[in-house]
């Protein structure tokens, strides 16, 4: 259990309303209830270090204040293999993310060296049976479609639910 100061901070990206809407009946639908603990979202880094919390704000302010939301779109779905996601496109964040992984570069977790695929988790920890039938269904009726990036979010990460750090709004 991470306390107090120590709690890293997991960065996502805020959803519109109804596309927020939209995910989490998806979610609420198809994600295992029990191990379903968080809502919808669309991670951009995983694990920051907590000391530096006081300049992501900085940066994140930087990048939303003034600044039109970006354009976005559900553009497929993914594979996780015990689950399922929708792969997003939003050049825009992905700039955003690239800017704060260059100036966090030394302090980034591998999983967050990695290259970012923007998604959101729909199911997940289920059996791979399970995961394939569902990305089947999903598949045979997916239309692309754009959805709204309303601002960025982090949040400290205490071992359960997520504790609410900053949001940032896209003007």
């Amino acid at each position: 259990m991470h306390e107090g100061p120590h709690a890293p901070i997991i960065l996502t990206a805020l959803l519109g309303g109804e596309d927020q809407a939209w995910f989490e009946a998806l979610r609420r639908a198809h994600f295992p209830a029990e191990r379903n603990q968080l809502d919808a979202h669309l991670t951009m880094f995983h694990h920051l270090p907590p000391a530096i919390a006081p300049e992501l704000k900085r940066r994140l302010v930087e990048a939303t204040r003034g600044v039109p939301a970006p354009a976005a779109r559900v553009a497929g779905l993914v594979s996780l293999g015990r689950g399922v996601a929708y792969r997003i496109d939003c050049q825009e964040l992905a700039a955003i993310r690239a800017d704060l992984a260059d100036a966090f570069a030394p302090l980034l977790m591998p999983q967050d060296k990695q290259g970012w695929r923007a998604h959101v988790t729909v199911q997940n920890k289920v059996e791979p049976a399970a995961a394939k039938a569902l990305l089947a269904e999903l598949q045979a009726g997916f239309v692309a479609r754009p959805i709204r990036i309303a601002g960025l979010e982090s949040w400290w990460y205490r071992g359960g639910p997520w504790e609410a750090l900053s949001r940032h709004m896209f003007a």
